[in-house]
């Protein structure tokens, strides 16, 4: 009888349905199987009961369900060599698995190992959300959310893939048309079904993992240097009396608008302990000397650590950390004194600072407390992002890190109100687990995880322009949270709103010529006037024979190039710091336009294209204020603007193997590459971040003596 419950072998793709009586799923699986051009297996214990000449039908004894089984399976074996590449079964052995347990609380143990031995490609589980008809042979309980539990209790512990259908029945038939259609391409791409319901329920889109594959088999075209963004050629260079009127304009025209800041926290601090880290790995207490160490490795941060380790914000705490926990601290010799400073510093029974977000660790020393980045960026907040008394900030966090960071804004927040009279709003968001890429290995193939699940990474930070799309603003400033200063907050603030002046300057002319263009109010010289704006203001070429256009596709390229988000981008004098800056490069036409560019961009293998590169003489701080409404007051969709062709490929190790992985364009270049740009060079005092915990020592962290 075993036998008679085998699937036969196939290529064909098999798709079931499963669930409780009555949820359409006779109807969903005829639907599917019109829509794809295939066949449907229909339920045989129609054809049973027909035959049997049971015309009730509601009630079947417990030997009725073996023949039903075995009846399906040889109309589904049937069914095989007629599909065409995919098969729809209205139900399957694992239902009637269940409909046994249901009515007799047992099941055959021939059944049983037929229902969990047969395999199908993909199980659609019906919700019990819509309304129930009447028919025979359905279970006989009347709680249907009770029989919906045990069906997908079941199927979880049969370790079937499966995808919940739930909706109006119009809704699940377009969803699972939608979900065919991924699961088809996800099979010729090579992916499992459990891959497949991974990405699924990551809610990852399986055409834009197909275009990642594509982009690191393929790589990614180099982008084309023209020349160096510089002053005057690209890069604006105020005068203080220029700074001053932007600065001014910013408060007079800020009080209808709404103003956030825009703070990306997510990342750990690993890489700011990194040479620390190696430290604790690699030194062998008792076996060498620190000094032997620092010559052994060559490593040029440590002594520097070793030598200011009191200057640093969190001294005094790891010191009574490490005294609780060694009492004999104060006569241990000098090098176990040092290496018990740093172990307490990384390790999880200390501080553990290097798994923790940049934005929870002690930054600055004041007189009366210690300061964290949060608490920076908040006091920052109030004093050039905020209008009318109130101001808003908005971090980007892990969902494990989120209550660290609530903890520390609501001990501070109350005393920057109290100071600056200005009430802040803090919005935290995650990054989407949508925007996870996938990591190939060597081979080109997924790589997978120790449990055999394919390897989804965070894509970058470029990942976050789905967060920005998300917010509700008029004008945004973008700081990264490494980026604080101790002192010089005055400063600091003069160009942030210099920076938020000339957007809202530029802004108002863009949205008044966008006005005049709609309505068709505009004369021969108004669209030149508007065309030498584009080129002379906004640093954007005009299409070659503009002049031969009909005034009607002069308007309509003109509201192109101007309907657009705007940046103003801050830049610093370049010295040295690892990371982007600012270009003119060409597109595919020829045509240069300003680009924010990072040096994995960049082909250094050419020679031309490598001293455009070195000649550059400033750099991006990630000093942004943004514009991201149109002149009609709505917000603009972000996505329309990404440049998907400038992301990046990196190569990464987990557990001695490497692979490799498409990171989205960055959020500050590839993301924004379509949008109005504007470089401004503002003071490097403005530029402060803390790559690395030894630039906690700088001047601009340190209190002012």
């Amino acid at each position: 009888m075993e036998e008679n419950l085998k699937q036969v072998q196939s290529d064909v793709i098999k798709i079931t349905l499963f669930g409780p009586a009555c949820e359409g799923k006779t109807t969903l699986s005829k639907q599917l199987a019109a829509e794809f051009n295939t066949l449907s297996v229909p339920e045989f214990a129609q054809e049973y009961f027909q035959k049997k000449g049971n015309n009730k039908q509601e009630i079947c004894s417990e030997d009725d369900l073996l023949h039903i089984a075995i009846g399906q399976i040889r109309a589904e074996n049937e069914a095989v060599s007629k599909a065409n590449a995919i098969l729809f079964c209205e139900t399957n052995s694992l239902t009637t698995k269940v409909v046994s347990d249901i009515n007799f609380h047992s099941c055959s143990p021939i059944l049983e190992k037929a229902a969990k031995k047969n395999k199908y490609d993909l199980f659609f589980l019906t919700d019990v959300d819509v309304p129930q008809k009447i028919e025979n042979l359905k279970d006989t309980s009347e709680n249907r959310e009770h029989t919906l539990a045990l069906f997908e209790k079941t199927i979880k512990q049969f370790d079937k893939p499966y995808i919940k259908l739930v909706g109006t029945i119009e809704e699940r038939k377009q969803n699972a048309i939608k979900i065919v259609s991924d699961f088809i391409k996800a099979k010729k791409l090579g992916f499992t079904s459990q891959d497949f319901i991974e990405m699924y329920d990551r809610k990852i889109n399986i055409a834009t993992v197909e275009n990642q594959i594509n982009y690191i088999k393929k790589g990614i075209t180099k982008t084309v240097l023209d020349r160096p963004a510089i002053k005057n050629d690209g890069i604006i260079a105020l005068t203080k009396d220029e700074s001053l009127f932007f600065s001014t304009y910013f408060d007079e025209n800020k009080n209808t608008l709404k103003l956030k800041k825009f703070v990306p926290a997510s990342g750990a601090a690993s890489r700011m302990f990194k040479f620390l880290i190696e430290f604790i790995n690699e030194f062998k207490l008792g076996e060498e000397s620190i000094n032997a160490y620092i010559n052994r490795t060559n490593d040029k941060n440590l002594p520097v650590f070793l030598v200011a380790k009191e200057k640093f914000p969190f001294y005094s705490e790891v010191i009574r950390k490490i005294k609780s926990l060694h009492s004999n601290y104060d006569d241990l010799d000098k090098d176990t004194r040092n290496y018990w400073f740093i172990h307490t510093l990384l390790s999880k029974d200390g501080f553990d600072y290097a798994n923790k977000p940049k934005g929870v660790l002690p930054f600055h020393k004041y007189k009366h407390h210690i300061a964290t980045a949060i608490e920076e960026h908040l006091n920052e907040c109030a004093f050039y992002a905020s209008a009318v008394g109130k101001s808003n900030i908005h971090f980007t966090v892990s969902k494990e890190h989120l209550m660290g960071f609530q903890s520390i804004v609501k001990k501070v927040k109350p005393q920057i109100e109290e100071k600056t009279k200005v009430t802040i709003q803090v919005n935290y968001s995650f990054q989407n687990e949508s925007t996870d890429v996938i990591a190939l290995n060597n081979n080109n193939q997924p790589f997978r995880n120790q449990n055999d699940t394919i390897l989804f990474r965070p894509g970058g930070h470029g990942a976050l322009i789905e967060n920005l799309n998300n917010l509700d603003a008029d004008l945004v400033f973008i700081k990264n949270i490494d980026n604080v200063i101790q002192n010089h907050i005055d400063e600091i603030t003069f160009y942030k709103k210099a920076l938020g002046g000339i957007l809202l300057k530029y802004q108002k002319e863009i949205f008044d010529y966008l006005r005049m263009l709609k309505q068709d109010v505009v004369s021969k010289e108004n669209i030149e006037e508007i065309a030498f704006f584009i080129k002379e203001k906004l640093n954007i070429e005009v299409k070659e024979d503009f002049d031969k256009y009909t005034k009607e596709s002069k308007i309509e390229n003109l509201i192109t190039v101007l309907n657009r988000p705007i940046r103003i981008c801050g830049m610093v004098k370049n010295e040295g710091e690892p990371g982007g800056g600012p270009f003119w490069v060409k597109d595919n036409k020829g045509r240069s336009f300003l680009q924010i560019i990072e040096s994995t961009q960049i082909d250094f293998k050419d020679e031309q294209q490598a001293r455009i590169a070195k000649n550059a003489t400033h750099f991006n701080p990630v000093d942004l204020v943004c514009g991201i409404k149109n002149y009609c007051g709505k917000p603009f969709d972000l996505y329309e603007y990404i440049d998907e062709n400038s992301g990046f490929i990196v190569e990464k190790n987990k557990n001695g193997k490497t692979y490799k992985a498409y990171e989205l364009p960055g959020l500050w270049n590839g993301a924004m590459a379509k949008w109005l740009t504007l470089f401004v060079e503002v003071p490097l005092i403005t530029f402060n971040p803390v790559k690395t915990v030894n630039d906690l020592l700088k001047p601009a962290h340190q209190p002012e003596s």
